[in-house]
């Protein structure tokens, strides 16, 4: 089975009843700094604070009885740890969460709050691979990965359906990481509106996304630091085929226009976005966004933002941040 449209309204059908359909929010201040329509799905008001509990929610839902009764497994310092403890308890299954033990202790608790099991590990992927397959081969449990996997790809699809439900918009932008939001957001998107072009946004610290799709080739990087710790994961094996065929652009940003973008969007919006929720209205503040059209000119037709005159859906991944370490109060 193959991520298509039909997969991600199934998916979208299954999870309806556990999860929040977050609402489009606007703001008249943002749309006269960039010139365009800016329609923010705020997907900070999910459960668990992030767009992951829509794919996790669907993966443990999707699973056959006989399956879901030997648990379920992954490994995770974040988001999907949490939403995926959140299903199995919401399904009444177990569920074992390998964790860094380096992991905030703000995640930890979101996680230990649905009843998961936590097994800390060595803040390493290789450690945690090592660990979630000890978990798996002692228990059973399936693994639900946190973007390798299409049950979690069409989950995370159906934010984008529920944006061009409520909106009517010429572009999407999205944060990639892994890739599983973006695989999502991209196969829905164009599937309900062929024109529509859809644009990921990354930190340039962590840029192995936008290098692969430059390349034509996977590409694995190592990571410098970036305060979007959500991104810093290099894009997945399953994931770089479709963003291939269905994405138009991968543009990167900086750390000083991330921690800027985050802080304009608290003080004009009024809402909490993390780092790396930041990272596409980033994109647009640094005006590295130049949607392909075919009356487009090398002088950028669109104007220094690249989006002037159009209509934009940014889909703001969540909103779970450490309030004890804002980054601008930070002393450098």
């Amino acid at each position: 089975m193959s991520l298509d449209l039909d997969r991600i309204r199934a998916a979208h059908e299954r999870i309806r009843a556990h999860i929040t359909r977050t609402p489009v929010l606007t703001s008249s201040r943002l749309d006269e700094a960039s010139g365009a329509s800016l329609f923010f799905k705020c997907e900070n008001f999910q459960k668990i604070g992030a767009f992951k509990a829509r794919g996790a929610t669907n993966a443990v839902f999707a699973l056959d009885d006989a399956t879901a009764k030997r648990g379920v497994a992954t490994h995770s310092s974040g988001n999907h740890g949490a939403a995926l403890a959140r299903a199995a308890k919401l399904r009444g299954i177990p569920a074992h969460i390998v964790m860094p033990k380096n992991s905030a202790k703000v995640k930890v608790r979101a996680v230990e709050r649905y009843g998961a099991h936590i097994v800390f590990c060595e803040p390493t992927q290789d450690a945690r691979e090592a660990a979630c397959a000890d978990v798996i081969a002692k228990t059973g449990a399936a693994l639900i990965h946190s973007f390798e996997n299409e049950d979690v790809m069409a989950g995370q699809g159906t934010a984008a359906v529920e944006l061009l439900e409520d909106v009517d918009v010429d572009l999407v932008i999205c944060p990639i990481g892994g890739g599983g939001l973006l695989c999502g957001t991209a196969v829905a998107a164009k599937s309900i509106r062929p024109k529509i072009k859809v644009i990921a946004a990354e930190p340039a610290n962590a840029d192995d996304a936008a290098q692969s799709f430059q390349a034509k080739k996977r590409m694995v990087t190592e990571k410098k630091f970036t305060i979007a710790d959500g991104l810093r994961t290099n894009i997945g094996e399953r994931n770089f085929p479709i963003i291939q065929r269905y994405v138009d652009d991968i543009a990167t940003v900086s750390e000083e226009a991330i921690v800027s973008g985050m802080r304009t969007i608290w003080e004009t919006m009024k809402i909490i976005i993390e780092p790396s929720a930041a990272v596409p209205y980033a994109a647009i503040a640094e005006a590295k966004i130049d949607p392909p059209s075919q009356n487009a000119s090398p002088a950028r037709t669109y104007g220094a933002a690249g989006i002037v005159g159009k209509r934009v859906g940014i889909i703001l991944s969540g909103g779970n941040v450490d309030l004890d370490s804002l980054p601008w109060t930070q002393t450098k």
